[in-house]
Formats: structure tokens, sequence, C-alpha cells
């Protein structure tokens, strides 16, 4: 015979503050266990966002980033050439070549200096990239220093607001225009006319070649022809993929840190669970006693008891869940490991790490609650009618 759920939840109720102490301390838990995915799931979609699954990225041979990675003219005017290429209306190859450089600007809340990454374009770029849309001001004119910004970059950084200027590679470069690109990595950048940045910067060389392939479905036979073309020593690669790699690094950095305090805080809050339900038995002695004389089973004591933590440690996952949705609300800042130049992105809830979150807090309630339903469940009927 089981013992009905509505007397845990009435248990529950009758002991307010050990409950709502429990319940915070295993809140905080799911609080930053959530918080802790969600930043790393934020800041994947941040950049796998980035790339489009119609582009392929081609990166000198052994680079891992942009930066790292040169692509010559020679190269670039080779895969110009390529049929897999796809073509505008006029015939121009959907093909761009790239320069990426990072600079040193201040940041408005502080004066501090942070890298910022400059990314030179062409009007083939701008075709490649359906997210980017210009909110404010005009692009660019060739010829002219003038740049557009990222939304992100415009409200963080000096110089980098609409009309404002910033002194980049020895020169003044007027922010003419500001984009959005649905929140992925190119609003955390500055973007210029690719020749006018080559100029500046003294690097007559791409980073990348960005392509936009008529038929994606060939990527494997285009990788092979490329990779393999003695004239070209690069990589060929999906431009999604390719931004996925680039949050690797930095998103095992935060899951790593993120739930190593959240195993230390976990300890708290098993503990905490642990004390109220010891305390839940030893107040409840008589309950127990006149269960087992009416006739209820040891392990239903124990399903009972186990029960009672479980929703206790629910009612706390949820708290914590519903505070950490909170944080979508949130965009933060830091330095991606393998550009070197500061990204913004935000904190993104899921489904999957809902699931977990809950799952977690229900784990830390059967750790907690098991030792007292073990010793609830084997206390002798005479014991307990005798303690009461």
């Amino acid at each position: 015979m089981k013992i009905p759920i509505i007397y845990n939840w009435r248990s529950i109720l009758a002991r307010p503050l050990t409950t709502i102490l429990t319940v915070l301390g295993i809140a905080l838990v799911v609080f930053v266990f959530a918080a802790v995915l969600m930043l790393a799931n934020g800041l994947k979609k941040t950049l796998v966002g980035t790339g489009e699954e119609t582009n392929a990225i081609v990166l000198r041979k052994g680079a891992d980033s942009e930066i790292s990675s040169i692509v010559t003219r020679d190269q670039y005017n080779i895969l110009k050439t390529l049929p897999e290429v796809a073509v505008t209306a006029d015939g121009t190859p959907l093909v761009a070549g790239e320069l990426v450089v990072v600079n040193n600007i201040p940041r408005r809340a502080d004066d501090g200096l942070s890298n910022v990454m400059v990314r030179g374009v062409s009007k083939e770029s701008l075709l490649m990239r359906s997210k980017v849309r210009l909110v404010k001001g005009t692009m660019w004119r060739p010829g002219l220093s003038e740049i557009i910004a990222g939304s992100s970059v415009s409200r963080r950084f000096q110089g980098c607001g609409m009309g404002e200027s910033v002194k980049m590679g020895g020169r003044e470069w007027v922010v003419v225009g500001i984009f959005e690109a649905d929140g992925t990595g190119f609003e955390s950048e500055l973007w210029g006319d690719v020749e006018q940045f080559m100029d500046a910067f003294e690097r007559p060389i791409f980073s990348s070649v960005t392509m936009h392939m008529k038929d994606p479905s060939r990527f494997e036979e285009m990788k092979t022809r490329i990779e393999n073309d003695p004239r070209l020593t690069v990589s060929f690669q999906r431009e999604r993929e390719f931004y996925e790699k680039q949050s690797q690094s930095l998103g095992l950095f935060i899951r790593v840190l993120g739930l190593t305090i959240t195993i230390i805080f976990s300890f708290a809050a098993m503990t905490g669970a642990v004390i109220t339900m010891y305390s839940a038995v030893a107040n409840r002695s008589a309950e127990i006693g006149t269960l087992r004389a009416l006739g209820f089973r040891r392990r239903s004591i124990l399903a009972s008891f186990l029960v009672e933590c479980i929703l206790i440690s629910l009612l706390g996952g949820m708290l914590g869940l519903a505070l950490a949705s909170l944080l979508q609300f949130i965009s933060i800042s830091t330095t991606n490991f393998q550009s070197f130049a500061e990204l913004a992105f935000g904190f993104s809830l899921s489904s999957r790490i809902a699931v977990n979150s809950l799952l977690f807090a229900v784990i830390m309630g059967i750790i907690g609650g098991m030792a007292p339903a073990v010793r609830a469940s084997r206390m002798r009927v005479a014991t307990a009618l005798r303690a009461a």
C-alpha cells in the first residue's frame, strides 16, 4: 500500500521555514547550473549562426583562425574560376577575399582597451551574408576612409557609434552606418572596403576567401579538388562548421569552470536537504509509527520520504530555472580564444537545458533525501510511538 502524495505535500507546507531555505539553496545551484549551460549555448549559437549553410571558407592550410591565415591574390583568382562557385545575374563569381585584423579600441564603460575584429570586405561579401542588414546610415564609399559598425561594437566601444570616428592603421575612419546580423558574431566587428584596409594595414594579402557554393551537396567534391590542387596550399571547410569550431575552446572553458562551481554549490544544497529531511524524520516519529501501525510497509515509508525530498528539489529547480531564464535579456562580452578579439553574446535557454536543470535538481533531492528516508523506513513501530 502506497502513501498518497497529498500527505507529502501537506508535510512540506507544515514546515515553511526549513522548506523555503532548502528550496532557495537548490534554486541557487540550479540557477548557476542553468546559467553556465545557457552561456555556453549562447556562445555556440552566436558563432555557429555567423556561418551560412551555402557558404564555404578557405584558409591557409594549418591555420585555425582567420587571424593566422594568409591567402594570396593568385590563389584567390584561381578559386574564382571554379565551376562549383555560384555567380550573380551578370556572371560575377560569388567569391570574396577578406582581410581580418584586430585593433585596440577603448571601451565606453571604463576606457580600458580591448581588441575589436576589423574585417575588410567587398560587395560580394555582402551578397553572401543574408543576415547582415544596414539599420542606420549608409554603406561606405569606395576609396574613402569610411566604415560600418556592428550594433554591439557601436554600443560598447568609443568612436564606433554613428557619425563618430576611430583611428586604425594610421587613419581616421568615419562610421557611416550601423548594421545588425541577427545577433551573430558579425555584430562584434567593424567592416570596410578590403582594398582600403589592405593599404592602411600594409597587408596586401587576404586572410580568408569566402565562396557561395552553387550546389552545397557537392562540398566533398570541391574540398577534394581544392585541397589536392598543388597551386593552393589551403584548407576548405563549410562556413558554419568553421565558426562552430571557433566556439569550442571558449565554450569548453565556460562549461568546465561553471560546472566546477556548480558541483561545489551542490554539496551545500544537498547538505541542506539532508538536514531538512532528518529534521522531518525526528519531528514526525509519531506519524511514522502510526503509518507503520496502519500497515504501511518500510518501502512505502522510504518512497514517501524520497518523494517529499524530490518535490522540494523540484520546487527549487523550477525557481532556479525561472530566475535563470531572465538572463536571456542580458548580453555579455569576452575575448574569443581563437581570434583574440572581443565577442558579444547572450544567454540562450533551450528545452534541453531546462530538462537537464530539473533533472539535476531531482538528482540532488534523491541524494540528499536517501539517508533520512532510509532512517525513517527502519524505525520500529514501538520506538516511533514512544518518541511521540
